[in-house]
């Protein structure tokens, strides 16, 4: 996905996918209940380091436990389904495969809006290539 960070090393085409971050949870937890971004803050969030899901945490969430960062996307769904975090934060399209293949007995608790988090998909170039105006 585009950041200002990543566009300084790369060219990204216009954006063909808004996506939404979302948070994922094991069902009957205490997490699961929550109804709001200030209901997360006490929980310990799982999150791939290096990703916008990772931004959108330390951004908006502002937990009172700092998130366990993980190498790898695979690290954070392994952490959550052995009980090392109350929640994993990605991106939605990422949430729907989680919950249906990867952590039994798991939802999607919510997701935050993209204008929130302003996530847009696009391809990656590399700098100056010709294709990308």
């Amino acid at each position: 996905s585009y950041t200002p960070a990543r566009a300084k090393v790369v060219d990204f085409s216009d954006s063909y996918y808004n996506v939404n971050q979302a948070i994922v949870v094991k069902k009957g937890t205490k997490i699961a209940s929550a109804a709001s971004v200030a209901d997360l803050k006490p929980y310990k969030l799982g999150v791939q380091i290096g990703t916008t899901s990772y931004q959108y945490i330390k951004d908006h969430i502002k937990p009172s436990k700092q998130p366990a960062v993980y190498d790898t996307n695979d690290a954070a769904v392994a952490a959550l389904k052995n009980g090392q975090t109350d929640a994993l934060v990605v991106d939605l399209p990422t949430a729907f495969y989680v919950t249906a293949a990867q952590v039994p007995n798991s939802e999607i608790l919510g997701q935050f809006p993209t204008s929130t988090t302003g996530e847009h998909f696009g391809m990656v170039f590399q700098k100056g290539n010709s294709l990308v105006r």
